[in-house]
């Protein structure tokens, strides 16, 4: 199940990789939501949370144009009608989401190449399938040959071996 373990301290949490992993993931969001030069500028994780823009401490020591012209009613007002359009764009993603799916679904299956076996046929199988756990990196990353006994609707095979004895795991 390719599972690794890592240890790390509770006052050091990025020493498991965690704080880069999550960096990586919200940049490579940052950069899909890319179309225009003044996306990049406005695309930040704060803005793609928040819908506005964020402030930072720097602003507030330093008098900047932004701080100058800040009014709270209309501030107030602006976010207002951001959440009112949330649900729309709730919506709007609802409905994005299975064409989504599919375009990835189709991405993968482009790599994907069906094999099609016929009863009686010898095949190898790999030694993960198995789950051995004897299996090191050196060992042989095969085993069999097993005689395809039969198929599924789903293309999945029973295989035995050949002193005649079922293999459990299709």
């Amino acid at each position: 199940m390719d599972i690794q373990q890592s240890f790390t301290s509770v006052a050091y949490p990025q020493a498991n990789g965690q704080v880069e992993v999550t960096n990586r993931d919200i940049v490579a969001r940052i950069k899909a939501h890319r179309t225009t030069p003044k996306d990049r500028i406005n695309k930040t994780p704060f803005n793609l949370v928040y819908e506005t823009g964020a402030v930072i401490s720097a602003e507030v020591l330093v008098p900047t144009n932004r701080i100058i012209t800040f009014d709270e009613q209309q501030n107030d007002e602006a976010l207002r009608e951001n959440l009112d359009a949330l649900e729309e764009r709730r919506t709007i993603a609802h409905i994005w989401q299975p064409e989504k799916k599919q375009k990835i679904a189709n991405q993968y299956d482009k790599k994907v190449k069906p094999l099609n076996f016929q009863l009686n046929n010898l095949v190898l199988r790999s030694n993960e399938a198995s789950r051995q756990q004897d299996v090191r990196k050196l060992g042989p990353r095969w085993e069999g040959s097993y005689k395809v006994v039969g198929i599924t609707d789903y293309g999945a095979c029973h295989f035995e071996t050949p002193d005649g004895i079922s293999i459990q795991r299709p």
